[in-house]
């Protein structure tokens, strides 16, 4: 949080820091061929997550961070241009990289978190409200006609399959849902190119997801650029080392006369009286690529996640000994003292506008290149800087016009357009800082604790259920296409060499291909298999809770609601005043060891599971670059990307069999 990284040089791979010329690598076969894989990945991206999902490998294909399907797909790729017989069609590491780049944008639309959640809403509180009339009166009449078709034989066709898709009940729908989407990842795309040459190149930020795959595929020396896979024996070490380790543990789960092998191990049981409560069930988790993720992001980030951890358990305990129901630290949702999640929701917002901040000459520099004439200082840029502006502005006006014809008021759409992009724009932040993936701000809870929803119109209270597949990191992935993979997009394209405005041009050309195919293979599949009787229906909990049963929530908060709450949105306040804070110390003193992402990651919803991870990660960093210096750090690089790969293509093995096997297996 730095503008300019003191410890950029130290953090980076060997993929360097300076980026390479521009020579192209977005080529008619490269886009051909990502169009390809694409197609052919949708369904089974689709069925594997949603359809036949198995509980027992609850892993997804291409959502998270990092994504193990695109990578998969670069690492077979890169294999299957290393044979001799396909060697000839010398495919270059910058048109691998592209076919990389637009698999991870694209892809996460087909999983269980986007589009299933998107077209799933308007169909569920159709079904709801006729299976529980008493409370469906109260918002069944608000929907509006063009969210999705009210019929009953297209509802209840959609929950139960065995029904044609009635295609022209869904063609508004489609095509309302379908260009709000596409306006909010052009939003994000514009915003991003406003800022990446700030967080690229003047701020010199680490991006370790991007390393991964940089690392991952490399070049044959004399060879034209082809690619090849890497020579180095420490990242195959790493590779053997966590794919036989990572399918002997999950296969030990299959087969009870196997030994056991879990990598993840229980220290303690959860307490349920007393201050020790806070600290909740302690596990340890081994699983190589999470430890391997921490090693490779800066130190001092690792150390500020496990110790600001540490000091949200304090908390927590001080408030269960002055009066507080016992609770862990990672559960205490409630918004009084400490309020953990409301903490990071403030540390979120304070981390977006501190970004804006930092960029504000990038800004205006960008600005006066945008409205100058002739205007030529933006020709490395993803778009032209006029182009960017009026991209964002057109699809800002869109997104609010969107919320105003569903009936809510023109302030609620624009403050909550501005604050969902300006909440993206800090997700992209996370990636290129610490490659981190928290999930806990809502903007129901938002919207409950700063103005109340008694005071929000009942059209604006369904607006906020219907969308929160937009609005929250659980359980949407819609900000991974959006925010975090175009942004890490740019960065490995900037450190290819390949022509970033071309592959600008492709991700959106992909996009809205992929949009459109996305909603095909769902309402096909839905209507063939039923909604009720998919696995996601039947096992998962938060599909149960976020499409079938926040309708009782929902009518609590038409028909009523609460006030809202000035004590939780101070500690909202407060998370935003603390990372500033840290992001200024970090800025001012260059031994300062807290980072404000730290804190700001150690209060998120799902950090118990990296606690111990990020300990382990950063002694392990401490020591090596302590007594071997940046060099040995260096050379430990490639075993860390090669435990990460092995881990994500174990994954995908496991998520193929799945698949074959109707997720029995």
């Amino acid at each position: 949080m730095r503008e300019h990284s003191s410890d950029s040089t130290e953090e980076m791979s060997t993929t360097g820091s300076r980026p390479a010329p521009r020579r192209g690598g977005v080529t008619w076969r490269a886009v051909a061929l990502s169009m390809v894989i694409v197609a052919v990945t949708a369904p089974a991206i689709f069925y594997g997550e949603v359809v036949f999902a198995s509980r027992n490998w609850n892993i997804f294909w291409s959502s998270g961070v990092p994504a193990p399907w695109p990578l998969t797909v670069l690492f077979l790729l890169t294999a299957l241009t290393s044979i001799p017989v396909f060697r000839r069609l010398r495919l270059t590491r910058p048109e691998l990289l592209t076919v990389y780049s637009v698999v991870l944008v694209v892809t996460p639309l087909f999983g269980i978190h986007v589009l299933f959640y998107v077209l799933s809403k308007a169909p569920c509180f159709y079904h709801m409200a006729r299976a529980q009339p008493m409370w469906g009166s109260a918002f069944i009449n608000l929907i509006p006609t063009w969210w999705g078709p009210s019929s009953v034989s297209a509802v209840e066709g959609y929950f139960w399959g065995g029904a044609a898709v009635p295609w022209s009940e869904w063609a508004l729908p489609l095509a309302a849902w379908g260009s709000f989407m596409v306006a909010l990842f052009l939003a994000n795309v514009c915003l991003l190119v406003l800022v990446q040459q700030q967080w690229i190149r003047h701020e010199r930020l680490t991006f370790p997801l991007a390393q991964i795959p940089l690392e991952a595929v490399g070049e044959v020396p004399n060879g034209g650029r082809a690619a090849r896979l890497p020579v180095s024996k420490a990242f195959w070490a790493g590779l053997i080392v966590a794919t036989g380790v990572g399918f002997a543990s999950q296969l030990s789960q299959r087969l009870p006369a196997m030994p056991s092998l879990p990598l993840q191990y229980t220290v303690m049981s959860a307490q349920y009286v007393g201050p020790l409560s806070a600290l909740g069930q302690v596990d340890i988790w081994l699983y190589p690529w999470l430890i391997s993720l921490a090693y490779i992001i800066p130190a001092e980030l690792s150390f500020s996640v496990w110790f600001f951890w540490l000091v949200r358990i304090g908390l927590c305990a001080v408030a269960v000994m002055y009066g507080a129901d016992p609770g862990s630290a990672e559960e205490w949702w409630r918004w009084e003292f400490p309020a953990p999640t409301n903490q990071a929701t403030g540390a979120l917002v304070a981390l977006s506008l501190w970004a804006l901040w930092t960029a504000r000459r990038h800004l205006a520099r960008a600005l006066r290149i945008a409205f100058s004439r002739p205007s030529g200082g933006d020709r490395d840029e993803p778009l032209p800087y006029r182009w960017a502006l009026l991209g964002l502005a057109v699809s800002l006006v869109w997104l609010v016009a969107f919320l105003i014809l569903s009936g809510c008021r023109p302030i609620f759409g624009i403050a909550y357009v501005a604050l969902l992009v300006g909440l993206y724009l800090a997700y992209a932040r996370l990636q290129a800082e610490g490659a981190l993936d928290p999930f806990f701000w809502w903007f129901n809870d938002m919207a409950a604790m700063s103005v109340g929803m008694r005071n929000l119109l009942p059209q604006e209270t369904l607006t906020l259920y219907t969308m929160n597949w937009a609005g929250a990191p659980l359980p949407s992935r819609i900000f991974s296409a959006c925010s975090l993979n175009t942004l890490g997009a740019f960065k490995i394209a900037d450190a290819s060499g390949t022509n970033l405005r071309r592959l600008t041009y492709v991700l959106l050309g992909t996009f809205a291909v992929a949009l459109a195919l996305g909603m095909f293979v769902m309402l096909t599949a839905m209507y063939h298999q039923g909604f009720l009787m998919t696995s996601a229906a039947k096992g998962d909990y938060f599909v149960s809770w976020a499409l079938l049963e926040d309708g009782w929530a929902m009518w609590y908060d038409i028909t009523g609601g609460e006030d809202r709450d000035v004590g939780a949105v101070l500690y909202i306040v407060a998370g935003g005043v603390v990372t500033v804070f840290l992001g200024i110390m970090r800025l001012r003193f260059v031994w300062w060891p807290f980072h404000p992402i730290g804190y700001l990651f150690s209060n998120s919803l799902s950090q118990a599971m990296g606690t111990f991870p990020f300990l382990l990660a950063w002694v392990l960093k401490v020591l090596v670059t302590r007594y071997g210096g940046l060099r040995l750090y260096r050379k430990t690089i490639p075993l860390a990307i090669g435990l990460i790969v092995g881990d994500l293509l174990n994954s995908s093995i496991w998520n193929v069999i799945g698949l074959i096997t109707r997720g029995h297996v």
